[in-house]
């Protein structure tokens, strides 16, 4: 028993560290397959990682505003400003961000789109998918995009229990 003990009191600030380390992701863009324009083909996700799922954002502003109705450019900026604002809340950047899929109701805008994207991304971009869509869920909204990241998991907090 003793030996268990000392064995528990040895590994435990080992699998801590493991559980803070950040995750390691890999963004490959294989030669065998086209080059991309702003986003990865294949990325990799590995160590202990927390997956933050990021619903579809529209242009709308903190008060359910409408942003830029008729415009896709300033739609892009409104809907990667709430995209942010929700990474943010879940303690990520456009950096976590490993999947993007976009849908836009006027794929001849994709351009105004990606400009937009390349200004928050840079040059970390995630895998991604554009399609284009003949509805929104409302007739003004022109693009909607939703987004996967991955985090550092932090260590499982386990309240105490009553005994």
């Amino acid at each position: 028993m003793r030996s268990l003990l000392t064995l528990i009191l040895v590994l435990t600030p080992m699998f801590a560290f493991a559980q803070g380390a950040a995750p390691r992701v890999k963004r490959t863009n294989p030669p065998t397959l086209s080059t991309p324009t702003g986003y990865t083909h294949v990325v990799e996700v590995a160590g202990p990682v927390k997956t933050i799922y990021i619903s579809g954002q529209i242009a709308l502003d903190r008060n359910g505003a409408v942003v830029g109705a008729g415009d896709v450019k300033a739609q892009a900026e409104q809907v990667f400003k709430n995209l942010e604002a929700a990474l943010a809340a879940a303690g990520a950047k456009f950096t976590d961000v490993v999947k993007m899929n976009t849908y836009t109701t006027d794929i001849s805008q994709a351009q105004a789109i990606r400009d937009v994207r390349a200004r928050y991304f840079g040059n970390v971009t995630p895998a991604s998918t554009l399609v284009q869509v003949v509805h929104l869920a409302r007739p003004e909204f022109m693009l909607e995009i939703e987004v996967i990241a991955a985090v550092a998991a932090g260590p499982a907090i386990v309240p105490a229990r009553q005994e």
